[in-house]
Parts: C-alpha cells; sequence; structure tokens
C-alpha cells in the first residue's frame, strides 16, 4: 500500500511539470500504419520493416489486388487479403504493405551481413519457418521471401537471435526449447542448452532472453533473474554470474536490458538489466500490482563481477532500452503496473527516461517531456538515422479492438532527445564524406561540417540495426571508435581519422549507422557496411 501511494504521490509532482520543463519533443510521422507493430527494424535504405501476427484478422491495410493468403487452418480469415507486415518510407512516410505467409507471433529476428533481414520462427504454421527480407530502395518491390528448402529444426516461438563475429546468427531458446541453433545450419544441429531450462519458473520467465555478445566472443544470456557466460564455439557455460535481485526480467516479466557502448581497447562490456514486472503478477493476472524500477549494472567481462542496483524515477514493466547515439540509453513505452501479456498491465508509463552511464551512481537517470499515446504490449522503439527514436505498435489485445481503455495503436511517432532541439542546431555535424565500405581494423577519413568552431573531440560512433520485440531489442549495439582530432580542411569543414572496430567480436560484419557526434550532438547517420 505504501508502494502504491508513494507512486502515486510522485507521478502527481512530475504531472505538475509542464511539458515545456522537461526535456525531448514528440511528433506524429504516420496517423494510420494499417497495422500494429509487434516487431519491427530499420533498414540501410532508410525504411522500416513493420511486422504483426498473421492469424489476428483483418488489418486496417489491403494487400494489393489480387494478393490473399490462403490459409484452410486459420480459425479467424481462411481467405485473407489484409496485411500484416508493411514497410515504411521514413521520407515521404508512405506505406507499402508486404505479403507473409506463415505466423509471425512472438517471433525473432536479425539482419545478416549483407544487409538482408533474417526472420526466424512464430507460432502455429510459422513456428519452424525461416523468412528472408532484402531491403530495396522506397519505391522498390522487395517483398517477403519465405525458405523452402531449409527450417528450423525446432519450434522457436519467444525467441533470440544474435549475428556472432562470423556472420552467422544464433538463435537461442523458445517457449518449451532449451537449444541452440544457428544460421546458416550446422552440421551438428541444435545444441542442448539446459541453463534456460533451469531457469524457467511458472512465469516462463526464460522466454526471449537477454543475449548479447561481448567483444571476448562469448554470449551473455540472461534468463529469468541469472546470467551466463556462453562459449558458443565449445558449447559450455564459463561462468555463472550472481543472481540479479529484483525478481524475474524475461518475458512476461518484460524488463528490458542494454549493452552499453563499446570504446578505448574494446575489452569491457558492461550489460543493464532495468524494470519489469512483480513475481506472481503474471499467475494471478493482476493488472494493477505495481512494476518495480530496480535496474541492474554488471561488468560483464570482469572475473569478479556484481550487480551494482539503482532505481529508476518510474516502475515499468515492457519497457523499451534504445542505444542513442552518444552512448546514453533512451528507456521509453511501457506501463508502471500488472505485466506482459494480453490485458495484463495498467497505468501506462509515459515519461521516457535518459539513462546516463557515464554519471555517478544515484544521478544516471533523467525524466524527459512525456508522450500522450500508450505503448502497452506489443509495441516497440527504434533508433533512425536522423537521432530520433520511432515508436510503433501496442496491441494488448487478442485481436484488433478499437474501442478499449488501451485500443490498438495503429499510429506510428516519432521522439527526438534534446540533443536534437533548436538550441544545439548550430552543433549539429554533418557528414560530408564518408567510405561506403570499410574492413576491420581499417583507418579511414570521416569529413564534416559544423556550423560553430569545433571544440573538443568530435566522436565517430557506429551503431547497428537491431530487430526490436517485446521490450529487447536483439543485436542492438553501439560502437565508440578510435578517432583522432578533428582538424580544419576548408571553410566550416573537419577531417577525423577513424580505425574500425578490429575485428568481429567488437563488431560483427553488417551494415551499420554511423554518427560524427559534436559535444554531444549526432549527425545525420551514414550507412557503412563493416566487412572482414
Amino acid at each position: 500500500m505504501v508502494s502504491v501511494l508513494f507512486l502515486f504521490v510522485f507521478t502527481l509532482m512530475i504531472a505538475q511539470l509542464t511539458s515545456a520543463d522537461l526535456p525531448g519533443t514528440w511528433e506524429l510521422l504516420v496517423p494510420n500504419a494499417g497495422i500494429a507493430s509487434m516487431h519491427t527494424a530499420v533498414t540501410r535504405y532508410n525504411t522500416v520493416v513493420l511486422l504483426d501476427r498473421t492469424n489476428i484478422g483483418p488489418s486496417r491495410r489491403m494487400l494489393p489486388r489480387g494478393h490473399c493468403r490462403n490459409d484452410p487452418n486459420d480459425v479467424t480469415l481462411k481467405r485473407d487479403c489484409y496485411a500484416h507486415s508493411v514497410v515504411l518510407d521514413l521520407k515521404t512516410s508512405e506505406i507499402r504493405p508486404l505479403m507473409i505467409l506463415t505466423d509471425t507471433w512472438c517471433s525473432s529476428g536479425q539482419f545478416l551481413p549483407d544487409g538482408t533481414l533474417l526472420h526466424t520462427g512464430g507460432d502455429l504454421d510459422g513456428l519452424r519457418k525461416i523468412r528472408k527480407f532484402q531491403p530495396c530502395e522506397a519505391d522498390g518491390f522487395c517483398n517477403w521471401v519465405e525458405l523452402k528448402d531449409v527450417e528450423l529444426v525446432h519450434g522457436r516461438w519467444y525467441a533470440t537471435n544474435q549475428i556472432l563475429p562470423d556472420g552467422s546468427v544464433a538463435i537461442v531458446g523458445g517457449r518449451a526449447t532449451s537449444t541452440i541453433e544457428y544460421y546458416p545450419p550446422r552440421k551438428s544441429g541444435p545444441v542442448l542448452f539446459p541453463f534456460l531450462a533451469e531457469v524457467e519458473d511458472k512465469q516462463m520467465d526464460n522466454l526471449y532472453p537477454y543475449v548479447h555478445l561481448l567483444p571476448n566472443g562469448h554470449l551473455f544470456i540472461f534468463a529469468n533473474n541469472k546470467a551466463v557466460l556462453y562459449d558458443y564455439e565449445a558449447n559450455k557455460i564459463v561462468r555463472d554470474y550472481p543472481p540479479l535481485n529484483g525478481g524475474p526480467r524475461n518475458y512476461p516479466s518484460a524488463g528490458s536490458s542494454a549493452m552499453l557502448a563499446l570504446q578505448g581497447d574494446f575489452s569491457t562490456a558492461v550489460i543493464v538489466v532495468c524494470g519489469g514486472a512483480q513475481f506472481g503478477a503474471f499467475i494471478e493476472k493482476s493488472t494493477d500490482t505495481p512494476a518495480h524500477g530496480s535496474c541492474g549494472r554488471i561488468v560483464a567481462t570482469a572475473p569478479d563481477s556484481v550487480w551494482e542496483m539503482e532505481d529508476m524515477p518510474f516502475g515499468r514493466v515492457m519497457g523499451d532500452m534504445v542505444m542513442l547515439p552518444t552512448g546514453e540509453v533512451l528507456i521509453i513505452n511501457g506501463a508502471q503496473a500488472g505485466t506482459q501479456g494480453f490485458e495484463m498491465a495498467s497505468n501506462p508509463c509515459l515519461y521516457p527516461l535518459l539513462y546516463r552511464p557515464d554519471q555517478p551512481l544515484g544521478l544516471r537517470f533523467m525524466t524527459l517531456n512525456p508522450g500522450t499515446v500508450p505503448r502497452m504490449y506489443h509495441s516497440t522503439a527504434n533508433l533512425l538515422p536522423d537521432g530520433r527514436v520511432l515508436l510503433a505498435g501496442s496491441n494488448p489485445h487478442v485481436f484488433y479492438k478499437f474501442k478499449a481503455e488501451f485500443p490498438t495503436e495503429l499510429r506510428i511517432e516519432a521522439f527526438s532527445p534534446e540533443y536534437l532541439s533548436l538550441d544545439r542546431a548550430n552543433l549539429r555535424p554533418t557528414i560530408e564524406g564518408i567510405p561506403e565500405t570499410v574492413s576491420f581494423g581499417e583507418s579511414f577519413d570521416v569529413s564534416v561540417s559544423v556550423s560553430l568552431p569545433v571544440v573538443g573531440i568530435v566522436e565517430v560512433n557506429m551503431g547497428s540495426a537491431p530487430f526490436a520485440t517485446h521490450s529487447f531489442s536483439q543485436g542492438q549495439r553501439l560502437v565508440k571508435l578510435a578517432v583522432t582530432s578533428a582538424f580544419p580542411d576548408g571553410d566550416h569543414r573537419y577531417k577525423i581519422q577513424c580505425t574500425a572496430p578490429p575485428n568481429g567480436m567488437v563488431a560483427p560484419p553488417g551494415y551499420y549507422m554511423v554518427f560524427a557526434v559534436n559535444q554531444g550532438v549526432p549527425s545525420v547517420a551514414r550507412w557503412v557496411q563493416l566487412v572482414a
């Protein structure tokens, strides 16, 4: 009762601040995307792929005439002419429907080194499916392709994908699946991973495990409230980390996790896990049990690491953690009570938070300008190349339901962090020249222009394009490159010499958004392919 009263009073105090008092701005990008996106990914063509379930019934976007999905086993529509995946052109805000055949409910994904989006699993007829989306220019006609010559060995519903240093992908776990398999498939097939079964409880809090590739080449895998360091080549657990206090974090308790920016000599990796529901809220189907606001932070590469604990200003369940180009983390979306699942949460958390990892303990969180659209179950958040964060989805219902306390949400918004405010516009750099492709360890030049004279170091940071779903961004990564001081190269122009990441353990091969960051203000990114 005390915690509920405190939460109410604190929220009331924050609400008394006007939006002008808090950093960040909101804008509506698309009034009606046609689908509620539970899976979202940004492509190197500055388009956004959005995905929902296929067996959810009518969406608000039709497929092109003559294109329908025929499924005699679909309990809602046996002949389905509605889109359940679309692609958004960020330049024009136009939506193009995509055809996808099998069920993608609670599936997983990851970009391959050539920029193709690999999409795996789902429910029912999608349980073992492997699909690919090869992005194209916004006016192109690229579409989903379901592979016919290969499928997953084990069903993957609520699994997590992570690209590896050689460009292959580990597909970890899933409901009732305590194994790991790989794409391209390995001759040895899936390998047992008993850790997932050991940490499962009656809430199923081992689903969508948090998987991070560390710069030492091992995988940090977190499920429920425990984590291990996994050598995937030898198929063995190298070490167990101490349990994280505060109850289970993975689905359905819906905390979130991010690996902080890799920098310096790239030998250190820090993992943060924040938020989640109280244990038992999912079992009891309680919508008003306050979410907890604790965060754990651990140096995953240290031999004797322990969790450092701190509290967010709000309890939050189903929050999304987005790595910003600066190395800070935006925590956005979710609710302050209940748990993840259909109609199992209440009290939407409209206030984003900025997590500033370089600040002292207790001073790392900044409360930002609140939105107005609740983003509850099945919502997503993705970094865009211009530094904004795209917010999509929210459908806490089994089917689309537009008359409800928290209706199915078809609007797409963008949140602009404070670094995009008008008073910082003169600090914003523009990348004038950068190679389209760089190799591991290669030295290369980046040319930038800035209105005001440069003071200090201009950072050059590489951000991946993750697959965002269920409060975790699969494959999310930010790498701060080694750079020289910017030296003048003409009127308002500067040249910066950079060194690419040394290997695929620090940054797996693929396409990255590369940002120049001047005094905390990022440029619009340029897409660069990192190759071996």
